[in-house]
């Protein structure tokens, strides 16, 4: 199965792409989306739009993998990086993916084995798992290697998860 992973956002927008064979994992491709705080919104996220249904072309996934968004405190970023994940959704969706979603913490008890892991342990454990050289980078990049791995273990019971 190839999964796509996304760390949602609107600056940087990490994206993966693994082959998942049992409990075997393989990075195909990975990296970000950057868009520039000075191009106008409505360009920014059509720039996501755009950049991600070329990489589902590319690769084909069956499914997407998501993290939820964390609850920001700064309400108008929390309001775009929410306009962002659903323009990231829509291009899966128009694509035909399957749709799920996954809490932070349930991605890190998924690769790390403990929710409240930090950055630098996920990092570390996503290297591992994938036979990376290097620890990913930036954090989006990371981020959205774990979600796909964390879906990838999570298969049996994939429908639990399927955005509704």
């Amino acid at each position: 199965m190839i999964i796509l992973g996304i760390d949602p956002g609107i600056a940087i927008v990490g994206y993966s792409i693994v082959e998942c064979s049992g409990n075997k994992f393989k990075a195909i491709d990975y990296g970000c989306i950057r868009t520039d705080s000075d191009i106008l919104f409505p360009d920014r996220i059509k720039i996501i739009y755009t950049k991600l249904t070329e990489i589902i072309e590319k690769y084909n996934p069956e499914d997407l993998a998501v993290e939820e968004l964390f609850f920001n405190k700064n309400v108008k970023t929390a309001i775009k990086v929410g306009q962002a994940r659903g323009v990231e959704i829509l291009a899966a969706v128009n694509k035909g993916l399957n749709i799920y979603e996954y809490t932070p913490l349930q991605i890190k008890q998924s690769v790390v084995g403990y929710g409240r892991a930090d950055k630098n342990q996920v990092q570390e454990m996503v290297r591992i798992l994938l036979n990376l050289k290097e620890k990913p980078k930036p954090d989006d990049v990371a981020d959205a290697l774990a979600v796909a791995i964390c879906h990838g273990s999570s298969i049996k019971f994939k429908e639990s998860f399927r955005m509704k």
